[in-house]
């Protein structure tokens, strides 16, 4: 799980090193499928459940789950990198967003505080304690800054298997009341909103969207339970990650 997280890191931070404003989601996706496939891995997304690409590509609105096509970024959009590889008989997942070119003030204030609440979730991470003590520590950090705490989708048990049955919420609610043990291996990811944070799906099935149209950021990590905490899978052998590498726009 060390090395196939870090080598999802590794790819992770290679596509967004690619990423300009004029760039279209296909190209990402055909980098991160290059690259993964060069490392003797195999990209998790392609074919899982159906979805056609290697990599999900959402962009300003898109909740998660986007499709890479022919849409080119422009200057002022944010997107969710989100890669998933598969090697040595597990998986790594991890995602950020990025800024493109000049962003508004309400969209930097977003992916900012995005990123923080990962991090308050995985503080909440320990041997002993609840799954909900995460959500809880996100929702909070969330509501001081006025943003939405998207519902429909959580993080998830992984490793030999995409999503195990792990349920891992963004929000606080009390029956989620797994205990997490040492070993335990899975990912948060909070998507938060500027605005409603309800979502809508498109007709492809994959493309979730926010209902009032307003932006939406996500982060993630594949984190593993230690007796004291979280260890970070999703970085690389030098400790580098996507997150701490891009907090500035691009391209």
């Amino acid at each position: 799980m060390r090395r196939t997280g870090a080598l999802a890191a590794e790819v992770l931070i290679a596509a967004c090193g690619q990423v300009r404003a004029g760039m279209t989601t296909d190209a990402i996706d055909r980098f991160v499928h290059d690259a993964a496939v060069a490392a003797g891995a195999y990209p998790s997304p392609l074919g899982y459940r159906g979805y056609p690409k290697s990599v999900c590509t959402s962009v300003n609105e898109v909740i998660c789950h986007g499709i890479p096509d022919s849409r080119r970024l422009a200057p002022g959009d944010i997107v969710n990198i989100d890669v998933t590889v598969y090697r040595e008989g597990v998986h790594g997942d991890t995602s950020v967003t990025l800024m493109i070119g000049e962003v508004d003030e309400h969209s930097r204030r977003l992916v900012a505080e995005t990123r923080v609440a990962l991090h308050e979730g995985i503080g909440a991470v320990q041997a002993g304690a609840a799954v909900s003590d995460i959500g809880r520590a996100i929702q909070n950090h969330a509501w001081r800054h006025s943003l939405g705490v998207v519902r429909e989708f959580i993080g998830h048990g992984v490793g030999t298997e995409f999503h195990s049955g792990l349920q891992v919420p963004h929000y606080y609610d009390r029956r989620h009341s797994t205990v997490l043990g040492e070993g335990m291996t899975f990912t948060i990811e909070p998507m938060l909103t500027l605005g409603s944070p309800e979502a809508a799906m498109w007709d492809d099935g994959w493309t979730a969207v926010t209902v009032d149209g307003r932006r939406t950021a996500q982060f993630e990590h594949t984190l593993a339970c230690t007796a004291d905490g979280a260890e970070i899978l999703t970085r690389t052998p030098a400790g580098e990650c996507a997150h701490d590498l891009f907090t500035e726009p691009v391209g």
